[in-house]
């Protein structure tokens, strides 16, 4: 049992570590002095590690979780690799800061997305139903 524990801790330990270094490429990207093809490739890696849309959705068995276990890490490592060393140095401390801030809630923006999805989902139950009646 002691084992399992140990294993957890480690995975949860570097998805926090993943998550700073999501933050370090979202401070980096911004940076004058990163090349443009590094700042593409790190808004990119950025964007599809915080969107809800997957390459692969997670609803499918062990196949859905592949792209969160493989192609986020791929993804931070090449945009690392991109941008000069000295510009990820003079982001990490501010994106250790920002990844161990507590995130206020803003509950009239999470009621809007769901006010949002519901509408769009009964919108689209309804040209369901209309096409097929026809």
């Amino acid at each position: 049992m002691k084992e399992k524990e140990t294993m957890l801790e480690k995975l949860k330990l570097k998805a926090r570590l993943l998550k700073r270094e999501l933050f370090v490429l979202y401070l980096s990207y911004r940076d004058p002095g990163v090349p443009m093809h590094a700042k593409i490739t790190a808004i990119i890696v950025v964007a599809y590690a915080f969107s809800p849309i997957d390459l692969i959705p997670d609803f499918i068995p062990i196949i859905g979780y592949l792209d969160d276990l493989i192609l986020v890490p791929l993804g931070i490592a090449l945009a690392l690799k991109l941008i000069p060393s000295q510009i990820i140095d003079k982001h990490r401390a501010k994106a250790a800061e920002i990844a161990n801030a507590s995130k206020p809630k803003n509950w009239f923006i999470g009621a809007l997305f769901i006010l949002i999805w519901i509408t769009a989902a009964y919108w689209l139950g309804i040209k369901v139903i209309s096409w097929m009646q026809h």
